[in-house]
């Protein structure tokens, strides 16, 4: 019988390192007393950060890849357009009384880069200023300049604006104190220039032109920007599928809040994952050249480690209330967004990250075929009769199962040369989705690959090892312009 939620599974949670009380506090805003009490939540509506949106675009036209400006007729204007970065971000200061250190570095950084004639920007010494981890206050917000590229936008490192405003709910800080993350930081876009009306939904310092690299101390995701296409594209493939919403689901298809809540629940799990658990590689596989189906299974082990996580928190949170015990309204609160953290990492990888992008080296496309390939075989998902359906009493147990495999693999491969490691985990990926038929690696690969360097390795894998299934296939036809539809998306835009 098809039930309308999702079951509790009992699974021991993963033993919190150690306990750090969120940084919370209140904003430290300078208002203007001739505004009122409102006027730090207007920013974006003033002349000083219009003025400054415009004159980054106009730098933007004269900038190239690497963010210099190489033709030196532009010079003369480009210094015009920088005083009035400059002298907008003084002004805009009195908003951002918090960010006071950056934004004189940031002041200093442009000053620089004029003066030496606008060759490859160096901002290292405001991106070091710039510390938005320690201002985790719900609805503070941050004035963002910098030269710099947007992951999944543009791979120029233009000069880009932003206003952004933390979300960080209460129960979120208490979730903090066990599920520690100190470089993780949760926002939401409140006025950007081009690089961002893009579908890049993270702010990552490494993406700013810099002299040398620091230490990396926070790195944030745009919530709303992830909540608002989840809605949207989640809402038209239930329609097209005819999938029945449990009523949760549904709820927070209808709710940008509730929705953007969910997404700081699984992405504070989810980013702190890589950096945890038997790893036989660098967490986060910078530099590394292997085949992508492996970063597919990275970044799933984190996704069903949040799903799991959820599922022991709803438990351990039910048997408090079962037993008696008055849940407070954050653990009310947490109880709540846990089982819908399930529903979204299902969902969004379901039916946005397996049909979203190229079919080049998707590695994200190819973790949502693997987990809705690895529900269906297992009996708890259903297309019958051209119609979607979940038997979600039974999705915990083998979405869990799925994250335990891979888990598995990671702890197998410790002890396996690097090669290996990436035979097994192909032989765990192709156990569940079919290779392509041109595919070296599902025929074997040659003696000669084999006993050669892993660039061999890599240059065997085709850019399509793992199509599309039918079943995607003619899901993707009919959403292709609803996930087109959302580039850019704000909460304000559905």
């Amino acid at each position: 019988m098809r039930r309308t939620e999702l079951a509790e599974v009992s699974l021991s949670q993963i033993p919190p390192t150690d306990a750090l009380q969120a940084v919370v506090g209140e904003p430290e805003v300078v208002e203007d007393p001739s505004a009122g009490s409102g006027q730090a939540l207007t920013a974006e509506n003033t002349a000083a950060w219009l003025a400054l949106k415009d004159a980054a675009i106009a730098l933007q036209g004269m900038q190239g890849q690497d963010g210099s400006i190489p033709d030196a007729a532009h010079h003369g204007a480009a210094r015009g357009y920088v005083t009035a970065i400059t002298d907008a971000i003084d002004e805009l200061q009195r908003h951002f009384a918090h960010d006071a250190a950056y934004l004189r570095a940031s002041i200093a950084d442009f000053e620089r880069w004029a003066d030496a004639g606008f060759g490859i920007p160096d901002f290292y010494d405001s991106l070091v200023a710039f510390q938005p981890q320690q201002h985790r206050v719900d609805g503070i917000r941050h004035l963002v300049v910098f030269p710099m590229y947007t992951q999944n936008g543009s791979a120029n490192r233009y000069v880009e604006a932003l206003i952004v405003e933390v979300i960080w709910p209460e129960f979120i800080a208490q979730l903090e104190t066990e599920y520690v993350n100190r470089l993780f930081v949760s926002l939401r876009l409140v006025d950007f220039t081009p690089g961002y009306d893009t579908n890049s939904a993270v702010l990552f310092p490494e993406t700013v032109a810099m002299r040398e690299i620091p230490t990396f101390t926070w790195g944030a995701i745009f919530q709303d920007r992830e909540a608002a296409r989840y809605r949207r594209v989640v809402r038209a493939a239930a329609e097209i599928t005819k999938l029945e919403l449990p009523d949760e689901a549904a709820r927070m298809l209808g709710d940008q809040a509730l929705a953007e809540k969910t997404f700081v629940m699984w992405d504070i799990i989810h980013d702190r994952t890589h950096m945890r658990g038997d790893l036989p590689f660098d967490p986060f596989m910078i530099k590394q050249r292997m085949p992508y189906f492996l970063y597919s299974l990275e970044e799933l082990r984190c996704d069903l480690t949040a799903f799991r996580e959820c599922v022991a928190i709803l438990a351990r949170l039910r048997e408090r209330a079962e037993s008696g015990a008055t849940l407070t309204d954050v653990e009310a609160e947490m109880l709540e967004h846990a089982r819908l953290v399930q529903y979204a990492v299902i969902f969004d990888r379901i039916f946005r990250f397996a049909i979203t992008g190229s079919r080049v080296r998707n590695y994200d496309a190819v973790g949502g075929q693997l987990l809705f390939a690895w529900l269906h075989q297992r009996g708890v998902l259903h297309w019958t009769d051209t119609s979607l359906a979940f038997d979600w009493g039974e999705v915990p147990s083998a979405v869990v199962a799925l994250g335990e495999a891979i888990d598995e693999l990671y702890w197998r491969s410790i002890d396996r040369p690097k090669t290996a490691h990436w035979l097994a985990a192909y032989e765990l990926v192709r156990a569940t989705l079919t290779p392509n038929p041109a595919s070296q690696w599902a025929r074997g690969l040659s003696l000669d690959v084999l006993a050669g360097s892993p660039k061999g390795y890599t240059d065997e894998v085709m850019d399509d090892e793992f199509p599309l299934s039918m079943f995607f296939e003619a899901l993707e036809k009919k959403m292709r312009p609803v996930i087109a539809s959302t580039a850019g998306i704000r909460a304000a835009d559905d």
